[in-house]
């Protein structure tokens, strides 16, 4: 079972790429990040002509996240359980495919920080695991999506030009690592223990071209799922193409 994150910094924008890595890859299930469209506007057509069904939370101009399977998503969730009336943001869809319970999120950026989008994004991350929690022993789950994280060093071209960025704030490197112990695996990092893989590269200073990138797509697999893990990676050939999203499509590969 092949399952990938990527955030497509734009659904509508990014349809062709869109299209054309599914093609490539063939995930068994796709979730995307920062759809930056309302429901309505959510190509679902393209997608069910592409091999797949879907199910989305939009959201106009911003956010957005969707769960892409080649079988219909069974849709168990959409934003977190703990209500908070000051958040709005479409950012979390849960859905169950082949017996898999996959959560999908787009956690918040934080920055400027410190201020309130950092309180925000520390808010968030709190509630988050709090639901993670809750359903590490219920079976097979994979969380995956756009964590804003960077979790260590080793997930930076140059860490220390990122010390005063909410991605890399104590703060937020050790959310992630209490998430963490809850017994989730990373398997990106499981597969590759030491070497520098990156699934976002800025679009200026040819980062790119430079591999100046950071590590923040994650895909973490409940206890139940983890030995099964047979090989990851990311998709670096889709981040080269015209009008593509700054992050590249992450995946892993599961014996189940």
């Amino acid at each position: 079972m092949k399952i990938a994150t990527y955030n497509v910094n734009g659904v509508n924008g990014r349809l062709p790429v869109l299209l054309q890595w599914l093609d490539q890859s063939k995930p068994d299930v796709a979730c995307l990040q920062e759809l930056k469209a309302v429901d309505e506007k959510f190509p679902a057509d393209a997608i069910r002509e592409a091999g797949y069904e879907a199910v989305w939370h939009g959201q106009k101009a911003y956010n957005g996240v969707a769960i892409l399977a080649r079988e219909k998503p069974q849709e168990t969730r959409r934003g977190l359980p703990e209500i908070d009336p000051d958040d709005t943001h479409s950012r979390y869809i849960e859905a169950v495919v082949s017996g898999v319970t996959i959560g999908c999120l787009y956690l918040p950026n934080g920055n400027p920080a410190p201020g309130p989008k950092f309180d925000y994004k520390l808010k968030w991350f709190e509630r988050f695991s709090a639901h993670a929690r809750s359903l590490i022993d219920q079976g097979p789950v994979v969380l995956a999506g756009d964590y804003n994280v960077i979790p260590t060093e080793l997930d930076a071209y140059k860490p220390e030009r990122w010390v005063d960025d909410a991605l890399f704030l104590p703060q937020s490197r050790e959310a992630y690592r209490q998430l963490l112990s809850q017994g989730w695996t990373d398997a990106l990092r499981t597969v590759y223990p030491s070497e520098k893989i990156y699934t976002y590269w800025d679009y200026f200073r040819d980062a790119f071209n430079r591999n100046a990138g950071i590590r923040i797509d994650h895909l973490l697999l409940s206890p139940s799922l983890a030995p099964g893990l047979k090989t990851a990676g990311v998709d670096r050939d889709i981040r080269a193409l015209e009008k593509t999203s700054d992050h590249a499509p992450t995946w892993i590969e599961l014996e189940r």
